[in-house]
């Protein structure tokens, strides 16, 4: 289950049941807000499309908080040629997985084939892994 205080695309929904039966925070912000919490929390200074905060499973509470960047995200797509809401599913993707423990820098290829078979599944374009040759 998704828990944001904004709408998302319903999609959303159909890709967390895919992989989880635990709650999920969705937060949607700026470029700006995007840049302030990845150099925060990571130390980078630079804005960046989707992070991901895993947390200590605790029965009935959120696993992880996805926090998007839309401003990016309607970039990409209108870059790509695909919705703005397709861009935000292949986001939030990503994001669950890192949230699931999954790290396509240290899994020998199981996020990314992970991924693809979400995204083929649910008719959405190329993963954010394949697309940025990871």
């Amino acid at each position: 289950m998704i828990i944001c205080n904004d709408s998302y695309p319903s999609v959303l929904d159909k890709i967390a049941d895919m992989l989880t039966k635990a709650e999920v925070e969705l937060v949607f912000v700026s470029n700006e807000e995007m840049r302030e919490i990845n150099r925060d929390k990571r130390g980078m200074d630079k804005t960046t499309d989707v992070l991901s905060f895993p947390l200590t499973y605790v029965p009935h509470f959120p696993i992880g908080s996805i926090v998007i960047n839309t401003d990016l995200a309607s970039s990409k797509a209108l870059e790509l040629g695909h919705s703005t809401d397709d861009e935000i599913a292949l986001l939030f993707t990503h994001g669950l997985l890192h949230i699931l423990g999954f790290d396509h820098e240290n899994d020998d290829g199981e996020m990314r084939r992970k991924e693809i078979s979400i995204m083929e599944h649910m008719g959405l374009p190329k993963s954010l892994i394949v697309r940025n040759g990871c």
